[in-house]
């Protein structure tokens, strides 16, 4: 492999000839050889947008030169649209210094190069300083929560809510498709009282929907920015409008509305909005960990089980059992629902720990909140494209459980009471026969009566 010689204040170091980081970068890849989760896509997406902001930021205040700011602009405007293929020129590892200062000055380091790079093709003998330039009224500390927060809002309304729509939308279908069928209710795991098969699923349309607006509302506190922070809040060699200006350029670029943080002391060393944001995403796991396990429950059977909805049979379900149906797709949601109680764990410590003015838990706070939404995201898409829009009602079974169901007896308490209702569910059971059997031979009404009070279409709604 050619290398090329690179230089930083701690001396030389050697860079793969055709990578454009520096001393810097390379130092980290060397010093951090842990694991190999690297720093989303999502977070160097994140820091072109900033770069590319500040530096037209302090243009506006004339803090750098044209050339140079207007370089700085081009080269992140050319890293984002190239998209995957830049990739290979930010390699480091989550695993690193906890302020993600080695990945600020990776993205400060590329975007110098290859600026000095096209500088040099147009025969211009300026240079970029990735430190003096690119870095110009910054710090990694209040660089790095700022690409946190634009990583994190995108991500959340780009790509999350999409998914979660689309899902609430295919619930929303099959509520109004089961809307006159009525079934049997489940308590305690235990038969319960009648109400449509489209009242259940409305249940969980609406669960999406409160996890839609929770998610929204705490995400506005993720338009709050660090930035002009600089080291430790003070905003030391920043100019007083550099974090208003960048906060607009930034709003400009992506689209969203960003703001400068009313406290910069706070916005280093805390991340409690993102904290707050992944606690509505815990909320939206736990309800989709409800809904996967009801949909595998009321799938179960075919023969032995509830096997009040049919799923789609995507694949094999058994490698020695012939013609096994499996519900996979709830399997596969449900341990994503897992991996985001893990990740919100893991938030919630590493949110804890700032001390001072500074939290340097901040690689590992935004790597498990990305990844959470990226797999919620994928696994609602492949839950609604492989399960959801195929699910089908099961009539027979449900009417046949519901002629079997002994809670019905629920409906006579009003005309004779409690404890005369308990009493004929309980002969009922134990003789192995109807409520109406019993309800006839304990005397308690006539058969008109019991035809007239015990009706499973008047038992799903509140009764004058």
């Amino acid at each position: 492999m050619k290398t090329r010689i690179e230089k930083d204040t701690l001396g030389e170091v050697e860079v793969p000839a055709d990578k454009w980081w520096g001393a810097q970068t390379q130092r980290s890849l060397e010093n951090f050889k842990i694991g190999t989760e690297k720093m989303p896509s999502e977070v160097v997406e994140a820091f072109t947008i900033l770069k590319e902001a500040c530096a037209a930021a302090n243009l506006r205040l004339g803090k750098i030169e044209e050339k140079k700011g207007a370089m700085i602009q081009e080269v992140c405007k050319e890293l984002r649209e190239s998209g995957e293929e830049s990739l290979t020129h930010f390699p480091l590892v989550v695993w690193q210094t906890g302020s993600g200062t080695q990945s600020n000055m990776n993205m400060n380091e590329v975007v110098a190069r290859r600026g000095n790079e096209k500088l040099a093709d147009i025969g211009e003998e300026l240079r970029i300083h990735p430190n003096d330039d690119v870095n110009r009224s910054q710090s990694s500390n209040d660089t790095f929560p700022t690409a946190m927060h634009i990583a994190a809002l995108k991500s959340v309304n780009e790509r999350l809510l999409p998914s979660l729509s689309r899902l609430r939308t295919s619930i929303q279908k099959k509520k109004e498709e089961f809307k006159d069928i009525i079934k049997i209710g489940r308590t305690h795991l235990q038969d319960a009282t009648p109400l449509t098969l489209g009242q259940e699923f409305s249940g969980w349309e609406h669960m999406l929907i409160k996890c839609e607006e929770m998610i929204k509302e705490s995400s506005e506190h993720l338009r709050y920015l660090a930035i002009g922070g600089t080291a430790v809040g003070t905003g030391i060699n920043a100019h007083p409008k550099f974090s208003e200006y960048t906060s607009e350029e930034i709003s400009r670029i992506t689209g969203e509305q960003f703001y400068s943080s009313k406290n910069k002391f706070h916005a280093l060393t805390s991340h409690d909005e993102i904290t707050y944001v992944h606690g509505a995403l815990k909320a939206l796991a736990a309800d989709l960990m409800k809904i996967a396990n009801d949909v595998r429950w009321l799938a179960s059977g075919p023969r032995s089980g509830i096997g009040e909805i049919a799923i789609p049979a995507n694949e094999p379900g058994s490698s020695i059992m012939p013609g096994k149906v499996n519900p996979t797709q709830s399997e596969a949601l449900t341990m994503v629902v897992s991996q985001i109680f893990g990740n919100d764990a893991t938030i919630g410590f590493a949110s804890s720990q700032g001390n001072f003015e500074l939290n340097v838990f901040k690689p590992v706070i935004i790597y498990n909140f990305l990844q959470s939404v990226r797999l919620l995201s994928d696994a609602m898409d492949s839950f609604n494209d492989k399960c959801v829009v195929g699910i089908e009602a099961n009539k027979e079974v449900i009417q046949e459980h519901m002629k079997n169901s002994l809670m019905l007896v629920t409906a006579l308490n009003p005309y004779i009471g409690y404890e005369k209702a308990a009493e004929i569910a309980k002969k009922a059971f134990r003789e192995k026969t109807t409520l109406k059997d019993a309800t006839l031979a304990l005397g308690y009404l006539t058969e008109e009566e019991f035809d007239q009070y015990v009706d499973p279409a008047k038992m799903i709604h509140p009764s004058e």
